[in-house]
């Protein structure tokens, strides 16, 4: 099995850009970036300094309960390419460590898996994570502002 660092959903990503509501419903913030960590959820990597970038409350997850947790993004203002692939990217790259935790199939957290990794060990915590039967997927936040930065999932390959 292979790990499979996910973008956030493109669709949302594009009703985002057209002015469509963020999980607050409100229209996402237009400011310009200045290229120092305001990483884009869908290429997962910093929006350039001087591009537009959006700003608005995320929830990466299929339905609202308990766990739903809600946060501020950026994500690029103009079509970027979205992340695909099994590199790790470039916002995980940046900080010395990244909160990591694990949900199950009903996108509850699974207690005892939330811990602040260096960066250089989150694949590793997270294969190991995933390995376990009961855990569907593995979400990467900021160990500073608990931004949520991606979903890593296993995949053939």
């Amino acid at each position: 099995m292979t790990l499979t660092y996910l973008p956030y959903d493109a669709e949302e990503v594009a009703s985002l850009r057209a002015g469509g509501p963020d999980a607050y419903g409100n229209p996402a913030e237009r400011a310009i970036s200045d290229g120092i960590g305001k990483p884009c959820r869908s290429c997962l990597n910093d929006v350039p300094a001087g591009a537009q970038m959006l700003i608005c409350a995320a929830r990466p997850f299929g339905h609202l309960q308990p766990y739903a947790e809600t946060g501020p993004v950026f994500f690029c203002a103009d079509d970027c390419t979205p992340h695909h692939g099994h590199a790790l990217p470039p916002v995980l790259r940046k900080s010395p460590d990244y909160l990591v935790k694990a949900y199950d199939q009903t996108d509850r957290i699974m207690y005892g898996t939330g811990q602040i990794t260096p960066k250089d060990q989150v694949a590793d915590y997270a294969a190991s994570l995933l390995d376990r039967g009961d855990v569907a997927y593995v979400d990467v936040r900021s160990a500073r502002n608990n931004c949520f930065l991606t979903r890593i999932v296993q995949t053939d390959a």
